[in-house]
């Protein structure tokens, strides 16, 4: 049934950034700030309020989509970093379209949920240092994968593009397949089943994410992964704040060392495997 879950591990260990990585130099962000640091307001609320999607496994997904708990890479790191402040944790549910909204309107402090690091999104906010990188991959069904080996062999106008709203899946599709047919999805959790149907051809979205969904839907196949179509970093998201983002960088930094993030990777990428498996 899995076709090919060390691969998984494997990305992980390619993708997730050394844990010998030099520590930044935060000299640049040491300007006096003018207002109070967020840092300061999540220990005097003692509560961090944590930005999540809920629909981008393996890093924030719902078990039950009638339940507003969430499980993920990001949710576990979230709990370790609200155990490090000795605050409570609340989790707030954002999606990909109002996700920078959300933020600069103070609904939550800190964006954890598999999010790429963006020049449009950093024009507006702050990103921790980068915990994974990967890139663009793309997936469809078992029988069609040779056909969607390259950009070119997708941006035509015969292919049925499906992708998610307003985050950097749809951003791709846009500028990469003009000549595709392009389906706009309302969500992110039923694009895989639409594929498998044959109401779409195909979707490019982050390597880890096709890998995961091939074991998911053996119908399936993760085109080249450990090659992706471009490079791109996650991070977590944050307001202009260098005290907090100082504060979150320095835990990123442990957590990639001591080796607590790639110990709650690979039970994680299981998890969410094993679970939902168990759901089809």
């Amino acid at each position: 049934m899995f076709k090919s879950i060390i691969s998984i591990f494997l990305i992980g260990l390619i993708f997730t950034l050394s844990a010998c990585q030099e520590k930044r130099d935060f000299s640049l962000d040491n300007a006096i700030e003018t207002e109070k640091s967020s840092l300061d307001i999540i220990l005097e609320r003692k509560t961090i309020r944590v930005g999540t999607t809920g629909d981008y496994m393996p890093f924030s997904y719902k078990e039950d989509e009638n339940e507003n708990q969430f499980s993920g890479i990001d949710i576990e790191l979230a709990k370790n970093l609200a155990d490090t402040l000795n605050v409570e944790l609340e989790f707030v549910s954002t999606s990909w379209p109002r996700l920078m909204d959300d933020l600069l309107a103070d609904k939550f402090d800190i964006g954890m949920s598999g999010i790429s690091i963006t020049l449009d999104r950093q024009k507006l906010a702050m990103f921790s240092d980068p915990i994974q990188f990967g890139g663009k991959a793309a997936i469809s069904r078992n029988a069609d994968a040779d056909k969607y080996i390259s950009l070119a062999k997708i941006n035509n106008p015969e292919v049925k593009v499906i992708f998610n709203p307003g985050g950097t899946n749809e951003q791709f599709a846009r500028d990469h397949f003009p000549l595709a047919q392009l389906i706009l999805n309302k969500d992110n959790i039923t694009i895989f089943e639409k594929i498998v149907s044959g109401e779409a051809d195909v979707m490019v979205t982050d390597a880890i994410e096709t890998i995961i969904q091939q074991e998911i839907h053996p119908e399936l196949e993760a085109i080249n992964p450990k090659k992706p179509f471009n490079y791109s970093e996650k991070g977590y998201l944050i307001k202009r704040d260098s005290s907090f983002k100082a504060y979150i960088d320095q835990w990123v930094n442990m957590r990639l060392k001591d080796g607590t993030y790639q110990n709650i990777y690979e039970k994680e990428i299981s998890k969410s495997v094993r679970e939902n498996l168990s759901n089809h």
